[in-house]
């Protein structure tokens, strides 16, 4: 059971039934059960393609992301691998023990100096492979601060542009363009100059499986500029938080076409999972419990996203919506909690004249925002609305949940297919 307190939040039938919904999303999302629909001892075999093994002298690993443990243990049972590099999130206990594995828990969201020693470790790892070797890149959401190589700005330079943009409402493409022109490895960098083959492996946390996205397009190829990220640096008015050796380096590049990202890939990347994967998983689960069922997708601002699930809301009994993505919230207050409590707190504020029902949303990653739970799960009980304001006015969705006794606790999970949430009535 992933859901850890699954048994003290299942206070009635409906909220048992939500949280089970919930649970087989999350067991979708364990690479576990990912890695092994595309690889076998001898090939990948992935949309319509067929990749051989054998014809390899032999075959490495390169994993970041959340998923970066769980990904290699699933591929080191199906391929026997030589040796490989991890870099999976602090407080994350790898999954894999053993010498053949080198591992790093390096900072997320905000870089530190281990993610830069691991990026280091890992530039220096691909460049010193043979052409007849092969490396399996396994890349998954979180990649982007767990290796960090910051091209002429200081670490701590790359440390306030990302608080910055954290807190700013940018949509993760927005951010990812950023990071990329402040990078010498994103954005397809670090496979431009590497003699062996590779392949990479993809969970997807990113809207529409965009590959220049995911992890920053790392393995993969950029199609933004440096005029680009002046651009979004602009559009949310945040430049005069920017240091200055950042927005200096973006103008003076601006003109410079060798120093922009590679804007071809190098090496095939497919997408092996998405939220699609647990949401699908959810609905099934759900109509065999006997529900109506409808999905929606959510991306954008998290208050458009309530309006939108709230006419989704059917009067009828016996019926679910499942919704997966990622809502963008603006953090505005010093609080505890993260999008999905926040989400879960604000579907609460508007629907407390409708008929009881069940809401929860979970991070398939284990951690919502800056707390150390995975979401919130209530039912629509009355609540002083004042309160409620309060706590969002704060960014404080976390606490509000632990009055209510109604987090969701899993702890870190080892993978990340974005968010995913149940209403049930």
């Amino acid at each position: 059971m992933i859901i850890q307190n699954f048994d003290d939040l299942a206070t009635t039938d409906k909220k048992k039934d939500c949280l089970k919904i919930l649970e087989s999303g999350l067991q979708a999302a364990n690479p576990e059960n990912i890695i092994k629909k595309f690889v076998t001892p001898n090939e990948i075999k992935i949309d319509g393609k067929s990749f051989s093994l054998e014809k390899y002298s032999s075959i490495y690993s390169v994993a970041f992301g959340k998923a970066g443990d769980t990904m290699t243990r699933a591929l080191n049972a199906v391929i026997p691998i030589k040796s490989g590099i991890i870099v999976i999130p602090k407080g994350s206990k790898s999954v894999i023990k053993g010498k053949k594995f080198q591992i790093f828990n390096s900072r997320h969201p905000k870089p530190d100096s281990t993610s830069v020693k691991a990026a280091k470790e890992v530039m220096k790892f691909v460049q010193n492979k043979r052409s007849d070797e092969l490396i399996i890149f396994l890349v998954s959401g979180g990649g982007s601060s767990l290796l960090a190589m910051p091209d002429d700005i200081t670490l701590d330079d790359k440390v306030h542009v990302t608080d910055t943009l954290l807190k700013s409402g940018a949509t993760i493409q927005e951010f990812n363009c950023i990071r990329k022109h402040l990078s010498k490895i994103k954005g397809g960098k670090l496979v431009e100059n590497m003699k062996c083959q590779g392949i990479g492996l993809i969970m997807s946390d990113v809207e529409g499986d965009d590959l220049s996205s995911i992890a920053s397009g790392t393995t993969y190829m950029d199609d933004t500029t440096y005029a680009d990220a002046l651009a979004i640096i602009k559009k949310y008015k945040i430049g005069w938080k920017m240091p200055n050796e950042v927005l200096t380096l973006l103008k003076n590049r601006m003109n410079e076409k060798e120093l922009e990202t590679p804007k071809k890939a190098k090496i095939e990347n497919y997408v092996i999972a998405n939220n699609d994967d647990c949401l699908n998983e959810m609905k099934s689960k759900a109509e065999k419990m006997g529900y109506t069922v409808s999905v929606m997708h959510i991306f954008g601002d998290i208050k458009e996203i309530v309006t939108k699930i709230l006419k989704k809301i059917s009067e009828e009994d016996k019926t679910c919506i499942i919704f997966g993505g990622e809502p963008t919230v603006k953090v505005l207050g010093k609080g505890m909690g993260g999008r999905n409590q926040e989400l879960v707190l604000r579907l609460l504020k508007n629907t407390q004249k409708l008929k009881k029902m069940v809401i929860a949303s979970a991070g398939t990653d284990g951690v919502d925002g800056n707390s150390v739970f995975a979401g919130a799960i209530t039912e629509n009980v009355k609540v002083d609305l004042d309160t409620m304001k309060e706590f969002l006015k704060n960014s404080d969705s976390g606490r509000f949940f632990q009055k209510q006794k109604g987090n969701i606790k899993t702890n870190p999970t080892h993978t990340n297919l974005m968010d995913i949430g149940v209403i049930l009535r």
